[in-house]
């Protein structure tokens, strides 16, 4: 099993659009068993993918052990990806993390996942805080989504900065400029500056996805956008492709 983390300092970045379609991706282009796990109390993700707001919380639970992750997934249309849904229960997490004070208790719990699935993506929550540590930990590769201006490469740099200084980096982090749109001379000016980063461009095709409740693989896989994720999935397994059995 290897874990993929789609992860931003700052919200509003697509963060969940990415997450979702990769997700996809790597179940339908990959054949891959997927999961897509939810981290994020916004519960945005578990929406695109059809799931309703449960009447008890519990996806918190999760992590104190009350509750089996086996027991909350679900099936999604899509054959071969799983889904772990959120609930506002998670809006406390960064406190609970703080309060078990278990460093890799996530990792620990992808671990049992291994079992069961050979990708999980992780859609987390934004910031800089105890969720977002523990999925640094864990993840073995970490997808930045990075809106081409800068405050969006600034909030970039300062997460690397603050792993490097922490030391508690597991996976390559791989910055990808999103919705990009080579119309604007400051998004074609960052592209330009970064040619080697993977670009996801600015699409109407994406903003449907919330009104039809699916990836863009499922109803718009010619778009640009879907194209482009789709490249960027491959570029993710080959990266996988060539880490140690036991990395």
């Amino acid at each position: 099993m290897r874990s993929i983390a789609v992860y931003s300092l700052k919200g509003g970045v697509g963060k969940t659009s990415i997450a979702v379609n990769l997700a996809w991706a790597a179940a339908a282009l990959s054949s891959r068993k997927t999961l897509l796990w939810d981290l994020d109390g916004q519960a945005a993700s578990s929406f695109l993918l059809g799931a309703e707001a449960a009447g008890s919380e519990e996806a918190q639970a999760v992590f104190s052990r009350d509750v089996a992750p086996s027991k909350l997934v679900r099936p999604t249309a899509t054959p071969r990806l799983d889904l772990l849904p959120a609930d506002a229960s998670l809006r406390g997490l960064d406190r609970f993390f703080f309060t078990l004070a278990r460093k890799k208790r996530l990792e620990k719990l992808l671990g049992r996942l291994a079992r069961d699935y050979d990708r999980i993506v992780l859609d987390c929550p934004p910031g800089l805080a105890e969720t977002s540590e523990q999925v640094l930990r864990a993840a073995h590769i970490v997808i930045v989504p990075v809106i081409p201006s800068p405050l969006s490469r600034r909030a970039l740099d300062e997460v690397v900065d603050y792993l490097d200084r922490h030391s508690i980096r597991r996976g390559a982090i791989l910055p990808v400029y999103n919705m990009a749109d080579r119309r604007r001379s400051m998004h074609l000016a960052a592209l330009e500056a970064n040619p080697s980063w993977p670009v996801i461009p600015m699409a109407s095709a994406v903003e449907a996805m919330a009104a039809r409740r699916e990836p863009l693989g499922a109803f718009a896989p010619r778009s640009p956008a879907s194209l482009a994720l789709n490249g960027l999935w491959t570029a993710i397994e080959r990266r996988l492709a060539r880490m140690p059995k036991d990395g």
